[in-house]
């Protein structure tokens, strides 16, 4: 048996579902094309799968219901974020996931072990799933015991789709992500003075910004830690794990509540990391989008091992991913230049010194108190707000 995609897209849009992103297979092919061409969805299209739970993650941190479509074969790009990030802040999206390599029917060999041991590795990572219905009189009631066990348990819930269960729905015509920006500025940096650090930036971040209309995302490691060293706000983030999903959990963020200026404050092993989530934001983020990228070309907290920023050209890349205004740290100009930017997203690259103040403290709350703080603090409330706390 089979439904048709509008079957299951109309009562997950009146349950909230309005925010989907994920990587395409075939087995998703009718519903990405129906969301596509949906009025009041919004789609994302993520370079891996990691990126897109995370970026579904910062919609559903902004009050979003969120969904990620991924193949089985998918989930191992996406382990990171839902162990690191979702299970850590107990944050829930809704996971559908198809079985390639199903025990039950022939398939390629690169599926045929992720078939075997999809529903095992869910159990594992602390997610209630169940079986795709493949009939319409099924889907509701499957709707709502997803709601019911992401909003009780404050962790994701998954799908797990067979092959041929959905009807085929045709891609609209005009369906194409636009170009946006025709021409992006860069502004390159000549000076050749030592330069400053991470603390210096960060400071200066916390300066020029509005708890009540900016969010700022601090990226695992020393980032997030010296940004709550220097001023603990509610508008601030703490990441603790999920390296490299910074940028993505913002724009989701960003993409849901595009008032708020977002910052997300990044290292260069960070963004190295994930690059392609630079070009899922050059494509999708809006103005008051900004990535900080604070590059001290080591992994500082795992001992100073070096990362291989110096041959990367951070405000190039940015350009070159369609960031319309990209810019190298000038300490004459300061972070206005990047943070007054009209036209985003924006993206500025600072070569910060190595070194941390001593005696640096971790932050004093649980993540899962520092999302209800910041939820609370922009005015979202959702029933598993208290999840975790």
């Amino acid at each position: 048996m089979s439904i048709q995609a509008s079957e299951f897209l109309v009562p997950a849009q009146q349950m909230g579902f309005a925010f989907w992103t994920g990587v395409p297979c075939s087995f998703l092919k009718p519903f990405i094309n129906c969301i596509i061409s949906s009025q009041g969805l919004t789609y994302v299209s993520s370079a891996n799968e990691g990126d897109a739970v995370a970026a579904a993650t910062g919609a559903a941190l902004a009050g979003q219901r969120s969904v990620v479509m991924m193949q089985n074969s998918g989930l191992g790009n996406a382990v990171s974020p839902l162990s690191s990030l979702n299970w850590v802040f107990r944050i829930p999206v809704l996971l559908m996931i198809t079985l390639r390599g199903d025990p039950a029917s022939a398939d390629e060999p690169q599926h045929e072990l992720m078939g075997r041991i999809t529903t095992r590795l869910l159990d594992t990572l602390d997610i209630g799933w169940q079986w795709f219905p493949d009939r319409g009189a099924d889907l509701v009631a499957a709707l709502e015991r997803a709601v019911s066990h992401m909003d009780s348990t404050g962790l994701p819930f998954a799908f797990i789709m067979r092959k041929g269960t959905v009807e085929p729905f045709a891609l609209a015509k005009g369906s194409e992500i636009p170009r946006k920006h025709a021409d992006p500025a860069v502004q390159l940096a000549d000076e050749k003075t030592p330069g400053p650090s991470r603390h210096h930036i960060l400071r200066e971040l916390v300066a020029h910004t509005d708890p009540d209309s900016s969010l700022i995302i601090g990226s695992t490691g020393f980032n997030g830690r010296e940004l709550f060293a220097i001023d603990d706000r509610p508008n601030h983030l703490y990441m603790v794990g999920s390296m490299g999903c910074a940028a993505s959990l913002g724009l989701g963020i960003s993409l849901t509540r595009p008032e708020l200026q977002t910052v997300v404050v990044d290292g260069d092993g960070g963004t190295l990391m994930r690059m392609g989530n630079l070009a899922t934001a050059g494509a999708y983020a809006g103005n008051r989008f900004f990535h900080l990228v604070l590059d001290n070309g080591v992994h500082e907290s795992t001992g100073g091992q070096a990362t291989v920023s110096g041959n990367v050209k951070f405000a190039a890349l940015a350009a070159a991913c369609n960031y319309p205004a990209s810019f190298e740290y000038q300490a004459a100009h300061g972070l206005s230049p990047f943070l007054s930017h009209p036209v985003g997203p924006a993206m500025m690259h600072v070569k910060t010194s190595a070194g941390t103040p001593a005696n640096l403290p971790r932050p004093t709350m649980s993540p899962a108190m520092v999302k209800k703080r910041l939820m609370q603090h922009f005015g979202v409330n959702t029933p598993w707000l208290t999840a975790g706390t």
